[in-house]
């Protein structure tokens, strides 16, 4: 019986262990472009910790793999906001915003406005093609 509890107990922590070890996880990152995107994806995997890190332009959803023993999605979040991006809880010093580039900055409605243009251009085009 002692023998069974121990095994039972190893694998619980083993099963509990491995499962910190890839964490998954999501953050709302702001942001308008494929610039925008590498950025974001090279500061989270250039944190300690992070395994994967896919930003989407549309959606602005980070979507996050992580030793959970080693960061957590706050650490992550600050380190987005270090190279400029907000994120839903956190927001960028206007320092850290200023860095972005000139086409990045997703706090003007008008640059958003022209990154939207562009989407719908591509569209199009890509809708010419198909006739």
């Amino acid at each position: 019986m002692k023998k069974i509890l121990i095994i039972t107990l190893l694998l619980i922590g083993t099963t509990t262990f491995a499962q910190n070890k890839n964490q998954k996880g999501s953050l709302e990152v702001d942001g308008v472009c494929l610039m925008c995107k590498a950025r974001i994806e090279k500061a989270c995997l250039t944190s300690k910790g992070v395994k994967s890190a896919v930003w989407n332009v549309k959606t602005h959803e980070l979507k996050l793999i992580y030793d959970a023993r080693k960061t957590d999605l706050k650490t992550i979040s600050t380190t987005v906001t270090k190279v400029g991006h907000d994120t839903k809880e956190l927001k960028a010093t206007d320092e850290a915003y200023a860095t972005v580039h000139p086409c990045c900055r997703y706090r003007d409605t008008k640059i958003v406005d022209d990154h939207k243009d562009e989407e719908e251009g591509e569209k199009h085009k890509n809708d010419d093609h198909k006739h």
